[in-house]
């Protein structure tokens, strides 16, 4: 059910980004679901509303905006653009949460070609500003450092793009790593294919396997067989980098204690120092946009679990008071959804969005106490 959002709140939210500059848009309730739920990642598609129509294919209800404005702007927008909205996003919920399966957002979407560390330290302190008095708490990351981390691996491509797709999935991404890094044995039903292709060829084992089930061709299965021996012959990662690793995803600091663990582990994993360059831009942004840094946190692994289209800095806003409840603010770079909606144009984007039934429930509570 649909909690009862003050009309004055969203007025005053509204207002705010329209004061910056931002463009008042909207988008269909009933959003195209061929392309889109892909774009969102496992929790969503497994929380939309799907139906079908006869003429135009299969559609949900909106699960955000932040997907139908990139799919706007990328078709007909200027450069730059900064966007605003309001409106309800629908999202399926399990029975034992209590949290609402429609809610209202109000957000704030900035495309820019510019710098980007500005851009970024302008919709953080934009969404600071409109929830500044509300007690709540403020942590970021940086998506794009644990990338950089996994692509720096001495691994195969094809574990790094398991982990890759995985990075939003942490108890996944953790099991593949535990695996790749010969910590832990193949599940039998593996082993036990694997010890056959040492022995057998794949068509062989094919063609006793018996009725084919599934979705899958007798090409795809046989491709896959080849893709599992070649990983089991795969050295395993090293010892060293399972640590650093391990060492980076537990970093939770001030900014600038963050920056320098991050730092110290570049040493041993270059390759995440072009990301670290551009998180101390980040701060530096933030900073001389009047952000008090010690006052902030950041977590590594932040964003893990939130919109899989966030590829850099991410951040939300908490009530310490109310740790039932979800963020009261969240956003994030998606510079990748641009190019994925673009069909050949791309430019940088990074925008947020605001739920202000939770910011009246909060202060509901503080006044009844």
């Amino acid at each position: 059910m649909l909690k009862e959002v003050p009309r004055e709140e969203v007025a005053r939210l509204v207002a705010l980004f329209e004061s910056k500059g931002a463009l008042r848009v909207g988008a269909a309730v009933l959003q195209s679901a061929d392309t889109l739920l892909d774009l969102y990642g496992e929790d969503i598609r497994a929380r939309a509303y799907v139906t079908h129509d006869p003429m135009r294919g299969e559609l949900m209800l909106r699960p955000d905006f932040t997907v139908p404005v990139v799919q706007m702007h990328m078709a007909e927008g200027q450069e730059p653009a900064r966007y605003c909205y309001a409106g309800t996003v629908f999202r399926m919920q399990e029975e034992d949460t209590g949290r609402a399966s429609e809610f209202e957002q109000v957000g704030y979407e900035l495309f820019d070609r510019g710098n980007r560390a500005a851009a970024d330290a302008e919709v953080f302190a934009l969404i600071a500003s409109a929830l500044e008095g509300r007690g709540l708490r403020a942590a970021m990351g940086d998506i794009g450092v644990l990338r950089a981390a996994v692509e720096g691996l001495s691994t195969t491509p094809e574990r790094k793009g398991a982990l890759m797709r995985h990075l939003w999935r942490p108890r996944r991404f953790r099991a593949l790593l535990e695996r790749f890094g010969g910590r832990v044995a193949p599940a039998p039903s593996r082993a036990a294919l694997l010890k056959r292709l040492e022995n057998e060829p794949a068509e062989e084992i094919l063609a006793t396997a018996g009725v084919m089930m599934g979705k899958r061709s007798p090409d795809e299965v046989l491709a896959r067989m080849a893709r599992l021996k070649a990983d089991a012959a795969a050295p395993p990662i090293s010892d060293t980098e399972m640590g650093l690793l391990d060492d980076l995803l537990g970093v939770r600091a001030a900014p600038a204690d963050a920056l320098a663990h991050l730092r110290d582990l570049s040493v041993d994993l270059p390759a995440i120092l072009p990301a670290l360059d551009a998180l101390a831009r980040r701060f530096d942004a933030l900073a001389d946009a009047g952000i008090d840094l010690a006052a902030l946190e950041f977590e590594a692994s932040y964003g893990r679990t939130s919109m899989e289209y966030y590829d850099g800095f991410v951040f939300g806003f908490y009530a310490p008071q109310r740790p039932d409840l979800p963020p009261v603010a969240s956003g994030g770079r998606y510079d990748a959804l641009c190019r994925v909606l673009g069909q050949g144009r791309e430019i940088p984007a990074v925008g947020a969005v605001i739920r202000p039934a939770l910011l009246a429930e909060i202060a509901a509570g503080e006044a009844g106490r």
